[in-house]
């Protein structure tokens, strides 16, 4: 059962909810008095959540608006808005991809798609969402990122450039809407037990459930941080390879798997 740290009256809007993070997340923030705004791409999967957190006692709406249409995103978000803007929004929705041969580059049509969702999504999605915000004085935007923006991974550059582009989004909004009353919170996860997570080639170290990681998300969104790193010695470790010399840092990606297309067994 989700606890009861939710405000009465207090609306979340959740991208990406079908997804292992965001299902959880929503899940978490189901409770009596709480307002959720719900976006999927599977329809099933999305009722299905949608019903479980009615019966926690929230109000839920869902969506499944194409997120890299403007159009779409746009009259959505002003529907939204239009009814209440939402006291917090987590921009969760994301995908991953990599390369399937060695030396060979990942297909530009899944770069371009990944890099809609994971980036351009979300800077539209502020887009719309702060000037409704700033109006009301107050709201919080939380960005979902990626152990990886620390270094590039060598099976998934295109993954990790987005979620580095994102968390420095993130950081560069926070302080700019500080005193217009926004909070800005950008999430580094590591691993967390997904059908993405499991498409992943290479080292899977400290995997987290999505129940876990939730709760720590939550926790930090409550107390209005400016990042939420986990696990700890994954996020140590991965901040290192930012600061060591470049040759260093990718000797030791290479040394421990990360530069392997095929699968390695978890921890």
């Amino acid at each position: 059962m989700p606890q009861p740290t939710a405000t009465p009256a207090t609306t979340i809007l959740i991208t990406g909810a079908t997804g292992a993070i965001g299902g959880a997340l929503a899940e978490r923030y189901a409770v009596p008095g709480a307002h959720l705004i719900l976006h999927g791409r599977r329809q099933d999967t999305l009722d299905a959540l949608a019903q479980r957190c009615r019966e926690h006692g929230a109000s839920v709406e869902v969506s499944h608006a194409d997120l890299t249409q403007a159009t779409a995103l746009s009259a959505w978000l002003d529907a939204v808005c239009a009814a209440q803007v939402p006291d917090i929004v987590i921009a969760c929705a994301g995908k991953n991809t990599h390369p399937t041969a060695a030396c060979e580059l990942e297909p530009l049509a899944d770069v371009q798609a990944l890099l809609e969702i994971n980036l351009q999504t979300p800077i539209a999605m502020a887009q719309h969402l702060v000037p409704r915000m700033r109006a009301r004085g107050r709201g919080q935007l939380v960005f979902i990122s990626s152990l990886a923006a620390w270094h590039g991974l060598p099976t998934s550059p295109t993954y990790s450039a987005s979620k580095a582009g994102i968390k420095a989004y993130a950081e560069g909004l926070r302080s700019w809407l500080k005193p217009c009353g926004i909070g800005v919170t950008v999430v580094m996860p590591g691993y967390v037990t997904s059908p993405m997570c499991q498409a992943m080639p290479g080292p899977k170290p400290w995997k987290w459930a999505p129940e876990r990681a939730a709760r720590v998300i939550q926790r930090g969104i409550s107390a209005n941080r400016a990042r939420i790193a986990f696990p700890v010695w994954l996020s140590l470790g991965t901040h290192w390879l930012a600061i060591l010399p470049a040759g260093i840092s990718q000797w030791l990606l290479r040394r421990l798997g990360f530069d392997r297309l095929e699968e390695t067994p978890d921890d």
